[in-house]
């Protein structure tokens, strides 16, 4: 355990220059006098790690020491091969690079973790994108992702929500890729920082104007946060329903598994027949009326009221597509329909 945590250490200090004893215990989640012991170790060992005194100082390797890349334990060398995403690396235009690296990472790694790399690489795949959905077209992508890299400010022309399009002028922060879509994270001067589709970025400009990100921004952190909020946001409003026996699963893949579990949490018991009554968070009435619609006679909607009388219209309307007329009478005649192909 405390090999591992020498080894931590050491590589924090090659990776982040300078740190003080306060932020390595954090970042090593033990006392800063665990941390002094520590150093005194590797100091020991011979490793050139020396401290500045004062109120900018902390802890530093000599420059130039670098270690080698040889205390990976054969799960750690493993799972970095499950963050080898070759479908974003090339849309970033990295894909040789990110080959060459996984090739450089397996020479250097002694037998046994290269074994278990090998195996990882063969047997587990990871594929971001949904079933049912095309991939998004980020043909600005490239652009976009040098402007982050090299901190310059982006010019562009983006497509709201409802078809509207906006010019923008922003600091773009960094890239994300949530479920197989592109979001750049980015700040138009003087404002927060806000989340773009990179596909609806519809043209591009990398500006000469050079910036750098607020002191304290964490692009991990706001992503949470972000997504958080966005959650809340995303339903507003709720729907009272009678929900048939076994149709919760149904009410899963129609309504979405975060709705579905908060309403079944706040559920009471059954009735004598076997229905529940459940509060549905949802996005708005309209969209709830194209969800519970698909569930048929599975769900009864209570309320709110404009939310039944939309249900009610829809099915009145059906009952009149299907109920009435030649076409829906009883021992009509039915249109000749080809024989099925083999």
């Amino acid at each position: 355990m405390r090999a591992s945590r020498l080894l931590s250490l050491l590589l924090l200090l090659q990776t982040r220059g300078r740190m003080t004893a306060a932020e390595l215990s954090r970042e090593l989640e033990v006392s800063v006098r665990t941390v002094y012991r520590d150093v005194e170790a590797l100091s020991g060992a011979g490793v050139p790690v020396y401290a500045d005194r004062g109120p900018a100082g902390g802890y530093q390797l000599l420059d130039g020491y670098r270690t080698r890349l040889n205390g990976l334990s054969a799960e750690e060398a493993s799972s970095l091969f499950l963050a080898g995403l070759p479908g974003p690396a090339a849309e970033l235009g990295l894909a040789e690079v990110a080959a060459a690296a996984e090739l450089k990472l397996l020479a250097a790694l002694p037998p046994e973790p290269r074994s278990h790399a090998s195996r990882m690489r063969e047997r587990f795949l990871l594929d971001v994108p949904g079933w049912y959905r095309d991939a998004d077209d980020v043909p600005l992508l490239g652009l976009v992702a040098d402007a982050v890299w090299e901190g310059r400010e982006i010019r562009m022309l983006y497509r709201r929500w409802g078809q509207a399009e906006v010019a923008r002028q922003v600091r773009p922060y960094g890239l994300v890729l949530k479920g197989g879509s592109w979001y750049l994270v980015a700040a138009p001067a003087g404002a927060e920082p806000r989340t773009y589709r990179v596909s609806r970025i519809l043209s591009a400009e990398a500006l000469p104007v050079r910036f750098a990100p607020p002191e304290g921004f964490d692009l991990g952190r706001f992503w949470q946060e972000y997504s958080a909020g966005f959650q809340e946001r995303l339903y507003p409003a709720e729907a009272v329903l009678r929900v048939a026996p076994g149709a919760e699963e149904m009410l899963r893949i129609t309504a979405g598994t975060r709705a579905t579990e908060a309403a079944l949490a706040t559920a009471g018991p059954p009735g004598e027949d076997g229905w529940r009554v459940l509060r549905l968070p949802i996005e708005s009435v309209r969209h709830a009326r194209w969800l519970l619609l698909r569930m048929g006679a599975s769900v009864e909607v209570l309320g709110p009221a404009e939310l039944r009388g939309l249900i009610i219209s829809a099915v009145e309307e059906l009952s009149a597509l299907y109920g009435t007329g030649a076409a829906g009478e009883a021992g009509a005649a039915q249109p000749e329909r080809a024989p099925l192909s083999s």
